[in-house]
């Protein structure tokens, strides 16, 4: 039996207002986001892989360099598309800071790769419906936290981000 998603939403420094502008991609996020789902593809890796095969096939670049120099540093965002960056936070809560470094570093520093940010987590609710299905997603990134955290990083994060949290029911 699949799941169905539903999602929360938070923008950050009027990205709702910036991503309205790009509906049409805005709606294909959301529409990736919300497919049903067998929740026995729901492990953190295996819900990764699944967005993952999800983003390319809507023909998202696919872990595209954060300083889009090969000789660079290595860090990757997860999915580029027409100046939209998307990082998938499905990790360790410690991560927030290094995910949303990579939107701020694609939109600023002379990269002007990005014009937005959408930040993928899960709401608490997701990861209690999760260990039903014999899931763990204990100690990873929420909806709650990034709302908590990311205004904390208001002079060091300038982009707009969009943060999408999904949840099932």
């Amino acid at each position: 039996m699949a799941l169905t998603f539903s999602l929360e939403r938070f923008s950050y420094r009027f990205a709702l207002e910036v991503l309205n502008s790009r509906l049409t991609i805005k709606n294909e996020v959301e529409e990736i986001l919300t497919e049903d789902t067998d929740p026995s593809q729901l492990s953190r890796p295996g819900f990764n892989k699944l967005l993952r095969q999800r983003f390319i096939t809507a023909g998202w670049e696919d872990q595209p360099l954060v300083f889009g120099d090969p000789q660079d540093p290595g860090a990757k965002m997860d999915f580029l598309k027409e100046r939209i960056g998307v990082e998938v936070g499905f990790g360790h809560a410690s991560f927030i800071g290094i995910d949303l470094l990579k939107f701020q570093v694609g939109s600023y520093s002379g990269l002007d790769r990005i014009d937005v940010g959408i930040y993928i987590v899960t709401t608490s609710r997701f990861g209690k419906a999760m260990k039903e299905h014999d899931n763990k997603w204990t100690g990873s990134l929420t909806l709650e936290k990034v709302k908590r955290y990311l205004p904390h990083f208001r002079s060091a994060i300038q982009v707009p981000i969009y943060v999408l949290g999904i949840d099932a029911s």
